[in-house]
């Protein structure tokens, strides 16, 4: 699956923040947006996820303008997470994350066995099955965002968007999202995240993209992209670069 932005202008009201921005998501990678706040990173992702339709400029979805696609067709293939959705009221997590199911279901077929495994696995992957008979609005921030996590997964698309997604997570379960990234992308689908954690981004993706001001400043692997000039220009965060003593990859170590 190929997903692309040409020439992309995107804003909000009267404000324009991305301005005439290309961008390739390598088909099967992990991708991570890095960059300081208010830089475009989340603009970026849900324009690119259809939630946002650019004032100039398109988004392609192998080849096709994806704003001209039906909504049907564009949800069966991309699942996006956006930041802090707003938690229904007196939705079980089991309810909730089945909703991911809709893009696949029919009038003369509202549920199946297929969609009921598609449930369980999401919750599993997620950590959240013994969470299944409990309303949403009665748990905390990261059993929260894990259940939005599952309900993504639920939908089972070739391509998943998560715009900050170990947003309110303890370390433990960071990692966890994080692996389970890695695994949705090694087994065959393309995974784009934000995410602020540098080295978070070194360690897991093959992809980054770093952005200042609404523009794309670096895009390649982790070791071309995560050097000391680069976070100096886009985070004015001097610091020293080495490599991981466990994995190898960009291990950023801000100085005093």
């Amino acid at each position: 699956m190929r997903l692309a932005g040409q020439d992309l202008v995107v804003g909000y009201d009267d404000r324009t923040v991305i301005d005439g921005l290309s961008v390739q998501i390598p088909p099967g990678g992990l991708t991570v947006i890095i960059g300081p706040n208010a830089c475009g990173k989340s603009t970026l992702l849900r324009t690119l996820g259809r939630l946002l339709k650019p004032r100039g400029g398109s988004v392609l979805l192998d080849g096709e303008v994806l704003h001209d696609l039906p909504p049907r067709q564009v949800a069966q293939r991309l699942g996006v997470l956006p930041q802090s959705p707003l938690v229904p009221e007196g939705v079980t997590v089991a309810d909730l994350v089945a909703r991911g199911r809709q893009p696949h279901q029919r009038w003369w077929q509202q549920w199946s066995p297929a969609d009921r495994a598609a449930v369980d696995t999401a919750l599993a992957d997620a950590d959240i099955t013994d969470l299944a008979d409990r309303p949403v609005e009665a748990l905390s921030g990261g059993q929260r965002q894990r259940v939005w996590i599952a309900m993504a997964l639920a939908q089972q698309t070739e391509a998943l968007l998560l715009d900050e997604p170990t947003t309110f997570l303890d370390p433990a379960h960071q990692v966890d999202v994080l692996r389970l990234m890695r695994r949705l992308q090694q087994g065959g689908r393309t995974v784009v995240a934000v995410l602020h954690d540098l080295n978070q981004a070194a360690r897991y993706a093959d992809h980054v993209i770093a952005m200042k001001s609404g523009r794309i400043i670096a895009a390649g692997p982790p070791p071309e992209v995560l050097t000391e000039p680069l976070i100096h220009d886009v985070f004015s965060l001097p610091c020293t670069v080495i490599p991981d003593p466990l994995t190898g990859s960009p291990l950023v170590i801000p100085h005093p």
